[in-house]
């Protein structure tokens, strides 16, 4: 079951975002680290309706943040669509023991879902350039590639941004 998140379950999120980051780390992808995500994020996340988490057998196993707010990083960006009635997704996480098992898929169907539902024009997302199983993933998904951006608390290389047209 995907729902809204509850600031009660920040900590079993954080212990998500952490074994994926300890379990990309481990495969020499630096997307996610000890700042990011932040607790202050989901924090964020949570006064603003946003954060959504996947519960299975009464466990949380995945997160996904779904937005309508453009982070200032994203200004840059050469858009397909214009710059207003965007859906945002940030943080998606699986634990890394449930994934593979298309939960992930689970997640981004309920995004895009929502988005269509809500009569948003696209969704817009980036991921780290060098996490190719990501890339594919979104690539897979339809996808495309619109430009990169730097998040330099998280790695010199880039980001790949991307935006599905509904």
């Amino acid at each position: 079951m995907i729902r809204l998140a509850k600031i009660l379950e920040i900590p079993d999120i954080l212990n998500i975002t952490k074994a994926c980051a300890k379990n990309m780390i481990d495969q020499g992808i630096y997307q996610w680290n000890e700042y990011y995500p932040s607790e202050e994020a989901f924090v964020n996340d949570i006064s603003r309706n946003e954060l959504y988490v996947l519960e299975i057998r009464d466990n949380i196993i995945g997160t996904i943040v779904v937005s309508n707010f453009m982070d200032a990083e994203y200004y840059p960006i050469g858009w397909l669509t214009p710059n207003k009635n965007n859906i945002y997704i940030h943080r998606l996480a699986v634990h890394p023991e449930e994934q593979k098992k298309g939960y992930a898929q689970e997640l981004m169907d309920f995004a895009e879902d929502l988005a269509r539902k809500g009569g948003f024009v696209s969704v817009r997302l980036d991921t780290f350039s060098k996490n190719a199983r990501n890339n594919n993933f979104y690539r897979a998904r339809g996808y495309q590639a619109v430009g990169d951006i730097h998040f330099p608390k998280q790695s010199e290389l880039p980001f790949h941004c991307y935006e599905l047209i509904l």
